[in-house]
C-alpha cells in the first residue's frame, strides 16, 4: 500500500512552455488548490502557484501533502519548484528542485540549466552528472505551465522535451476535444488533452479550463497496473473567469466519426 501511495503521489505531482508570448501575455500570479483521490478516497492535497520576481524571473511551485486518514499514518511532503525567465518569447528554465520527505525513502533532486555553456547539471541525493541542453528543453514541472500558454496561443502539436532524472524525454499530447465539467468553482468549459505511452496502459488526461487561462482543473493518471489517481481543483485565487473564444478551430482533432 505504501509503495502504491508513493507512486500515486509521484505520478500526480508530474501532471498539471515554451510559450508563444511575452511577459505581458502571462497570467496574473495565482494559487490553485487541488484534492487528490484514489479509489474514491482522498489521500493528499496539492497547491500550485505562479509568481513573478522583482529580478524579472518567474517561479512555478507545487507542494503536495498527505491528507485524510492517510495523514494519520504518513506525513509525506513533496515540493517542486521551477525558476525560469523569458528569452524573447521562449521560456528558459534556470533551476528545478524536487524534495520528498516524510516517506520511507527521502529524495532530493536539483537540476541547473546553464544556457550559456549549453549544459544541464543533475543532482540526485548528492550524486551529480551533466548533459547537454537541447532546444526548448524544460523541467517536468515547468512544461505543465507551458501547456496553458501554448493552448491559448493555438500551438499545435503540443510536444515537450523534458530533462528528467538525467534522461531526455519527449511528452506528446493529443487534443481530444472540448468538455464541460462541474467543479467547486462551478461549471467550466475545458479542453481535454491526453498523453499516453504506446503499448502501455499508462496515460495522463488533462482538463484545462478555457476561461481560466487554460489552467488544468482536473487531471487523471492511470498507472501501468491500471490504478487511477485523480486531482480536482478545490479553490483558486489570483485568476478570475474571463470568457474567451474557443481555440478548437486552430487545433488538430482526431477523427472518431469513422465507422459510427
Amino acid at each position: 500500500m505504501s509503495s502504491y501511495i508513493y507512486t500515486a503521489l509521484l505520478a500526480i505531482c508530474l501532471f498539471i512552455t515554451h510559450p508563444a508570448s511575452a511577459a505581458d501575455d502571462l497570467p496574473q500570479a495565482f494559487v490553485a488548490v487541488y484534492s487528490l483521490h484514489s479509489k474514491g478516497i482522498k489521500f493528499a492535497k496539492m497547491k500550485r502557484s505562479f509568481s513573478r520576481l522583482q529580478n524579472g524571473k518567474f517561479i512555478y511551485r507545487s507542494e503536495t501533502l498527505t491528507a485524510g486518514l492517510l495523514s494519520l499514518f504518513r506525513k509525506d511532503r513533496v515540493i517542486e519548484q521551477s525558476t525560469w525567465y523569458l528569452d524573447e518569447q521562449q521560456i528558459r528554465p534556470v533551476l528545478y528542485s524536487y524534495e520528498h520527505t516524510g516517506g520511507k525513502k527521502e529524495r532530493n533532486v536539483i537540476i541547473k540549466f546553464d544556457w550559456t555553456a549549453k549544459r544541464i547539471t543533475n543532482s540526485i541525493n548528492g550524486d551529480s552528472w551533466q548533459m547537454q541542453t537541447r532546444p526548448n528543453i524544460m523541467d517536468k514541472l515547468l512544461y505543465q505551465f507551458a501547456i496553458m500558454q501554448d493552448i491559448k496561443a493555438g500551438k499545435d502539436p503540443l510536444v515537450y522535451t523534458i530533462a528528467d532524472g538525467g534522461k531526455i524525454k519527449t511528452y506528446n499530447f493529443e487534443v481530444l476535444g472540448e468538455e464541460v465539467i462541474h467543479t467547486k468553482l462551478g461549471k467550466l468549459h475545458t479542453l481535454k488533452l491526453e498523453r499516453h505511452k504506446s503499448n502501455s496502459k499508462r496515460k495522463t488526461t488533462f482538463w484545462c479550463a478555457r476561461d481560466l487561462n487554460y489552467l488544468p482543473v482536473r487531471v487523471e493518471h492511470i498507472a501501468k497496473d491500471g490504478s487511477k489517481t485523480t486531482a480536482v481543483i478545490n479553490s483558486l485565487t489570483g485568476l478570475t473567469l474571463e470568457p474567451v473564444a474557443s481555440v478548437v478551430d486552430s487545433l488538430a482533432f482526431p477523427d472518431h466519426s469513422q465507422g459510427k
